[in-house]
């Protein structure tokens, strides 16, 4: 059996696991990114992090064949540099090299979406095609898209920067600058900011007894509101779906992939996302009446797709 390390590098924290050849976990790990950091300091950190996985694993750096490593932002996967990263605020960091020198194997990296596409491409829902897109629905919404078997980067490693098309002219405002942004809408934090503009016109709504406790309410309490028959709740809902619906058609209609996987945090609530979804694709799908036509899945591979899929980074670069 080969091994591999796959790495996802996030804002908040870093995982670490060792992957077999068979695409399965054998030990996993994990530390507090606790930014900001230094490039130096960054790849010490992963370079433990490594180190302990590997013990857990009962494995040595002699039984890895290679390192891959999911990272926010614009990655050159030519010159293998994080040549902007805002939740880093790193711009051209060698970050490959600087790995390497401490880990004595060979690096790849990728965008972290990207990483979590090829996870499902190879051993999750899109598993079988050639051509797929996931999206990830969190805190903003990420996309990967693969092409013919193949990451599709752009030519500037800018490509597949989904959740910033925009929905409505002059909208929410973005961290990326434009105003209306589809992540504005289609998120984990696009919900929760629907949901307070409509909470003021329905003041006995359940979500408000949610806030008033916590101080806050999450995506996961609207869709649970919304299933107890909230108005307010169900509003916001259809309010989601339809501003998710209108981007993912654009997305289909440009690319027409074989399967549209849905992942991230969001996506757990299942059929409650995705039936309805579903109804407004077979209206607006500009191949409805093909017939071969792109289906609308659930991611399966959960947080792990980004770990499978920078494992295997070495096998598309």
């Amino acid at each position: 059996m080969k091994y591999y390390v796959g790495i996802d590098l996030g804002g908040t924290n870093v995982v670490s696991a060792v992957v077999g050849e068979d695409f399965k976990i054998r030990a996993k790990c994990s530390c507090k990114t606790n930014l900001p950091k230094s490039p130096k300091v960054l790849s010490d950190d992963i370079a433990n992090l490594v180190h302990r996985t590997l013990k857990k694993s009962g494995l040595t750096m002699n039984d890895i064949q290679s390192i891959g490593v999911g990272i926010p932002g614009t990655i050159n996967t030519r010159s293998k540099i994080i040549e902007y990263s805002c939740n880093f605020n790193y711009k051209n960091v060698h970050i490959a090299q600087m790995l390497g020198s401490r880990l004595k194997k060979s690096v790849y990296i990728d965008n972290d979406a990207n990483a979590a596409a090829l996870g499902e491409f190879i051993c999750g829902a899109g598993r079988g095609y050639h051509t797929i897109i996931v999206i990830t629905l969190g805190t903003g919404v990420g996309g990967g898209v693969i092409l013919n078997n193949k990451i599709y980067h752009g030519f500037n490693f800018n490509g597949g920067e989904i959740g910033h098309i925009v929905l409505r002219k002059d909208g929410r405002r973005c961290n990326c600058g434009r105003a209306g942004c589809f992540e504005t809408y289609a998120s984990a934090t696009g919900i929760i900011r629907t949901a307070m503009e409509v909470m003021d016109g329905f003041r006995d709504s359940k979500m408000w007894d949610i806030y008033n406790k916590n101080h806050k309410i999450n995506a996961k309490n609207v869709f649970d509101c919304a299933a107890l028959g909230d108005k307010a709740a169900k509003k916001v809902v259809e309010m989601f779906i339809s501003d998710l619906a209108a981007g993912l058609v654009n997305v289909v209609n440009i690319f027409q992939p074989q399967v549209l996987c849905i992942g991230g945090g969001v996506s757990m609530v299942g059929k409650l996302l995705i039936e309805p979804l579903q109804e407004i694709f077979d209206k607006e799908d500009y191949a409805r009446n093909s017939r071969n036509r792109c289906k609308i899945i659930s991611a399966r591979l959960g947080n792990d797709a980004g770990l499978i899929g920078a494992a295997m980074l070495f096998k598309f670069q």
